[in-house]
This record gives C-alpha cells, sequence and structure tokens, in this order.
C-alpha cells in the first residue's frame, strides 16, 4: 500500500489566518485491489485511490473517516463483494492509526 499524498487541512486553514484542529486527508491505494474495481467498472476511478480523514475533535479523540467498501459498490456498478479487498486496507490503516472509526 501506498500514501499518494497528504493533504493537512489545518495547516491550509493558518495560511489563511483561521484555525481548526488538526484535520488530515491521506490518500492511499494498492493497485493490485483498485486496478480490477476500475478495469470491472471504470467509475470506480472518481473514487480511487482511497482516501481516508483523520482528524482530532475538541475533546482530543481522534477519529477515522472512510467511505466503506460496501459504500463504494453501491455507488457504482461493481459485483457484490467486489470491493470487498479494500475493506482490509480500510482495517489496517484503522488499526494503525489506533483511533476510533468512524465509516462514510
Amino acid at each position: 500500500m501506498a500514501i499518494f499524498a497528504r493533504i493537512d487541512h489545518a495547516e491550509a486553514a493558518r495560511s489563511a489566518g483561521l484555525a481548526m484542529p488538526p484535520t488530515q486527508v491521506l490518500i492511499y491505494d494498492n493497485a493490485k485491489r483498485g486496478t480490477p474495481l476500475m478495469l470491472a467498472a471504470p467509475s470506480v476511478a472518481l473514487d480511487l485511490p482511497l482516501r481516508v480523514l483523520v482528524r482530532d475533535d475538541c475533546q482530543g479523540s481522534t477519529w477515522v473517516n472512510f467511505h466503506t467498501a460496501a459504500e463504494l459498490e453501491s455507488a457504482h456498478p461493481l459485483p457484490a463483494g467486489s470491493a470487498a479487498p479494500l475493506a482490509v486496507a480500510q482495517r489496517l490503516t484503522l488499526d494503525t492509526v489506533g483511533a476510533q472509526g468512524a465509516p462514510g
């Protein structure tokens, strides 16, 4: 799995003279998992590579938000269960950051 980009929204806010809690979007994927999905339904390319939002709230908790594999399947004409390998990557992400998960 490769991380393609890290978007730091809190830093962008600071650059604009605004403040917000730490908020980053990580863009990541594994071509072996994503390419077959794009071949099956080219519109999936709108949602790949995968993205995950990692943010802190005002109470000091860290949250992770992402669109689940099931949501990806329902948004595109994919065969049932075909996006399941993406769920593995999502679980690894949650395990790695040790955060509370909040799909969607």
